[in-house]
């Protein structure tokens, strides 16, 4: 976790300085940041999504399971997490037993950090190659799904809290193993927006 605190600070002060080399009419070099950003961003979220995915694997093995709360809407503020704690919230009603209620907070938490993984990669993308069409107000957006992202990341260290002080002692060595496993590597393709109206 104490990486995860290291890259997203690195991350913060990386969108803080872009945006501030904007307000100063600095144009370009905000673009470059921006793309630094964003490549940050994506080595955090990988780093997450397969911690996620390493605590369900290992949670598998575990019969009885930390309880969770559902994620809060009011803790979001884009549509794709508020959409997500949403789901959440309606399914932690409906499954019974903290074991079906901590896979599924799992699952949202890895789904959510990926499409805001990938949010951020298209609209940092559109400023950094000058075809924005609207720069201040997707920065603007950059800023709400940075909000988010941060939430869901303390959301996950959350979980894996509450899991390792589930997780038998004999099975800490072999689950801090799954841990050091490195991401895959991911291949990005940034698709241009045909439109910003809602279907």
């Amino acid at each position: 976790m104490r990486s995860w605190e290291s890259s997203y600070a690195m991350l913060s002060v990386a969108l803080d300085e872009s945006l501030s080399m904007r307000a100063r009419g600095e144009l370009v070099c905000s673009q470059q940041q921006i793309s630094i950003t964003a490549d940050l961003l994506r080595r955090l979220a990988s780093s997450l999504t397969s911690c996620c995915l390493a605590v369900e694997l290992r949670a598998r093995q575990i019969v009885r399971l930390p309880a969770v709360e559902p994620l809060k809407m009011g803790f979001f503020r884009g549509s794709t997490a508020q959409t997500a704690a949403s789901w959440n919230g309606i399914i932690h009603h409906v499954l019974f037993g903290d074991r079906s209620r901590f896979f599924h907070k799992l699952r949202i938490l890895s789904d959510t950090l990926k499409r805001l993984e990938n949010e951020f990669t298209e609209v940092a993308g559109e400023i950094s190659a000058g075809t924005s069409a609207r720069s201040s107000a997707d920065l603007g957006t950059l800023d709400c799904l940075h909000y988010d992202f941060s939430t869901c990341l303390r959301e996950t260290e959350v979980v894996l809290k509450s899991f390792l002080c589930s997780l038998p002692d004999d099975q800490l060595p072999a689950f801090s193993a799954d841990l050091d496993v490195p991401a895959a590597p991911q291949a990005h393709r940034i698709s241009p927006k045909l439109s910003r109206a809602s279907a």
